[in-house]
């Protein structure tokens, strides 16, 4: 992925309004992070933990998603996995919900999926994060394969929550 400013990142936003969007907080470190290394940008909002945001480039822009999880304390001791990279977390997968873009959002319908936590996919995926013994199944897939696979999976979660 390229690097982001703040500007494209608020811009990109579907799910919420401008003002919503205007307000949330963008990570600090945008500099630092490991941009090569990305599929999309996700993160946890430090101030609001039952938030988080992802932005990813799909055909040629970006788009990016608000999205509501539940800090549950029964999911703590479950081992799930991601829908998105396909990793398996003690504790470490959340149910994200994102209001649909437009009208539908308005009314108050949502898309959901579990997602890794921390939405470090794309480390987990090549490796350069660890999420415990048997987090990662064996696969005969080359790593690029699981690296499109995953933002493939992404795509489809984008397209539920932008499509009427």
């Amino acid at each position: 992925m390229e690097p982001l400013t703040e500007q494209e990142i608020r811009a990109a936003f579907v799910n919420c309004s401008k003002g919503e969007a205007k307000r949330l907080n963008v990570p600090r470190d945008l500099a630092d992070l490991p941009w090569e290394d990305l599929d999309y940008l996700g993160w946890r909002d430090p101030q609001a933990p039952d938030r988080a945001y992802l932005v990813v480039e799909l055909d040629g822009g970006l788009k990016a998603l608000s999205l509501r999880t539940s800090n549950a304390g029964s999911w703590q001791t479950r081992r799930s996995m991601c829908s998105m990279c396909l990793t398996t977390h003690s504790g470490g997968v959340s149910l994200m919900v994102a209001p649909r873009a437009g009208r539908s959002g308005q009314q108050g319908n949502s898309v959901g999926a579990y997602i890794c936590s921390d939405l470090a996919c794309s480390l987990y995926v090549r490796g350069k994060k660890d999420a415990g013994i048997g987090a990662r199944l064996h696969e005969t897939i080359t790593l690029e394969e699981k690296v499109r696979r995953t933002v493939a999976n992404l795509a489809a979660f984008v397209a539920r929550v932008t499509t009427a």
